[in-house]
């Protein structure tokens, strides 16, 4: 499959870059902080090949997106989510890893009319216990000026159990995305900025039907399948654990993934 061409969406203080491609019901495929919206590489052509429009963005202040944004996190990027989808032609599903998988929730709870339905990979829709003593060293090691170095070598550990077959030459896109000043700056803001309790305030008005993937190494939790399982329950939803997968499923074991949202897909949307 060819490389779509990058295009833009226009928001009030910068623009949001994201690609499409295929025919079908929308989806809308969300990376997490300090992800690339290449991230979805290896599913976009498994959901375009089902019969999907895909559209895969990049976070504000991420990759091929502005930097001028002065703030982030999940209320913001749920901004951006549903600013794409009206431009888009609603409704969509929405596919969120980590910190969009919060955004999604948001969207749907404040513009249900936008969304067919939600999958959630990786979740984080609320905040995870917090040690003060770590939350200062993270916020150190998150700081602009060292931040591509430290996240390049924090990012296998993210990538717990199998890892993409192209891990390396992936990992050094980031790792270069992220020395760009401007880009290591946004980062870092997101990083200090973030905060799940908009998300997890939203849970209670999710009408959308859902469904939660979960890598069962997912190092940003300690009991992986308790917080899917958790997650599901709030909203009804499927669950579905990944073995050998850390935060990232859908580059990890992108068939299993696809095989998972297109079951999903099917109950949802008429492809």
């Amino acid at each position: 499959m060819t490389t779509p061409p990058t295009q833009f969406l226009t928001r009030p203080e910068g623009r949001i870059a994201y690609d499409l491609q295929g025919t079908g019901p929308l989806l809308v495929l969300v990376p997490g902080m300090g992800e690339l919206r290449s991230t979805y590489r290896f599913l976009t052509p498994l959901l375009v090949a089902a019969g999907y429009t895909v559209a895969t963005t990049d976070l504000r202040g991420h990759g091929e997106s502005d930097t001028s944004f002065s703030s982030y996190g999940d209320p913001e990027t749920a901004s951006d989510i549903a600013a794409l989808i009206e431009k888009l032609g609603a409704p969509a599903t929405i596919v969120g890893n980590s910190l969009a998988a919060g955004a999604a929730v948001i969207v749907d709870a404040t513009h249900p009319e936008l969304v067919d339905g939600l999958v959630l990979v990786g979740p984080f829709v609320r905040n995870p216990p917090s040690n003060p003593v770590m939350l200062v060293l993270f916020r150190a090691m998150m700081a602009p000026l060292w931040i591509a170095p430290v996240w390049k070598s924090y990012m296998p550990t993210l990538y717990a159990g199998t890892k993409p077959t192209d891990f390396d030459e992936y990992r050094t896109a980031v790792f270069e995305s992220l020395r760009r000043p401007a880009y290591g700056r946004a980062f870092s803001l997101t990083t200090r900025q973030t905060n799940h309790d908009p998300a997890e305030a939203a849970l209670k008005d999710v009408t959308a039907p859902a469904l939660v993937i979960m890598g069962d190494r997912d190092p940003d939790f300690k009991d992986p399948a308790a917080e899917a399982q958790w997650i599901g329950e709030a909203l009804g939803a499927e669950v579905v654990m990944v073995a050998e997968a850390g935060h990232y499923p859908q580059s990890q074991h992108p068939q299993v993934t696809a095989d998972a949202v297109i079951g999903f897909l099917s109950s949802v949307t008429s492809a």
